[in-house]
């Protein structure tokens, strides 16, 4: 999945040690689309490359495309559902987003033609 807006927060880098013993790291940053409902989006970036790629390139204030899998995982008869950023893009803010005009319809088109068929 794909979604584009402005990176509006960056929280604190989490660490830990799995069951299998190895370590981990993950850091969340949060987005906001612009859109008039749901606008804010929570994204979590795991691995330690992924991390410092986020640390290094994306600031609070930049406009980015994140592309992302949704992962739910069940724990102790609860699920918890996250937003896994695979991918973040920077997008130009000096060209504007490319949106599709919607095609007007006047009154004129809706009617029906006139014409002698039967059906």
């Amino acid at each position: 999945m794909k979604v584009q807006g402005t990176i509006i927060k960056l929280l604190e880098e989490q660490e830990g040690t799995s069951k299998k013993g190895t370590e981990w790291v993950k850091r969340s940053f949060v987005i906001d689309t612009k859109e008039q409902y749901n606008n804010i989006i929570c994204f979590d970036v795991f691995g330690a490359e992924k991390v410092e790629n986020l640390n290094k390139y994306n600031k609070v204030g930049q406009v980015v495309e994140v592309e992302f899998n949704i992962q739910t995982n069940e724990w102790q008869g609860k699920y918890y559902t996250s937003l896994q950023a695979w991918k973040i893009n920077k997008v130009d803010a000096s060209t504007p987003e490319t949106e599709q005009p919607f095609e007007t319809v006047s009154q004129e088109d809706l009617k029906e033609p006139e014409n002698d068929l039967p059906f």
